[in-house]
């Protein structure tokens, strides 16, 4: 299977993938972010150049080649951590992955914006470069009314797990259960 975790920046998609590659035996992890970091550095100071990624058509074929590869790499289960907030482009991605004929399983990985402040203020992503965490927080705070939007819009559609109140290992739970379902 496939499963997609969606969700605020900050909200614990990475946490969550980490417990799930342990749940889960045989399985991998994809991070479309590492596709964006190429794409970035390849275009910089191109005209063509623009600042959010996802918005490359390449950036979407790529993330479901390196997903579909690492499907048929590991012959199991591939976890993707990673935020979309455009409907388009995740339809972009996630209809060819369901294409494959295995299950896809959209999480969204939801915090109202309070809890979800209070967990970005309290994060740590560089614990020796305080300036580098405080640029990955500051991001994130940016963020936050885009979350806000497309998950009114469109990801409370999807698999919606509220993290709010959970710990990483009640979250990890949570995940399974819904997994579970199907």
């Amino acid at each position: 299977m496939i499963i997609w975790i969606n969700g605020a920046f900050g909200a614990g998609k990475s946490t969550l993938a980490t417990g799930l590659r342990e749940a889960l035996p045989g399985s991998v992890v994809a991070d479309p972010e590492d596709v964006g970091s190429i794409l970035r550095s390849s275009m910089r100071g191109h005209p063509h150049a623009v600042w959010d990624y996802q918005e490359y058509p390449a950036w979407r074929r790529l993330t479901v080649r390196l997903v579909t590869e690492l499907h048929h790499l590991a012959g199991g289960t591939v976890i993707v951590p990673m935020t979309v907030l455009h409907q388009p482009y995740a339809r972009d991605v996630l209809e060819p992955l369901a294409a494959l004929g295995v299950p896809v399983h959209h999480l969204v990985l939801h915090t109202d914006p309070s809890p979800l402040r209070a967990r970005i203020d309290a994060s740590l992503e560089y614990p020796h470069d305080e300036a580098r965490s405080e640029a990955v927080r500051a991001h994130r705070r940016r963020r936050i009314n885009d979350y806000e939007q497309a998950f009114k819009a469109w990801l409370n559609t999807a698999r919606v797990i509220d993290t709010g109140k959970l710990t990483p290992g009640q979250a990890l739970e949570a995940a399974l259960a819904q997994l579970a379902r199907t």
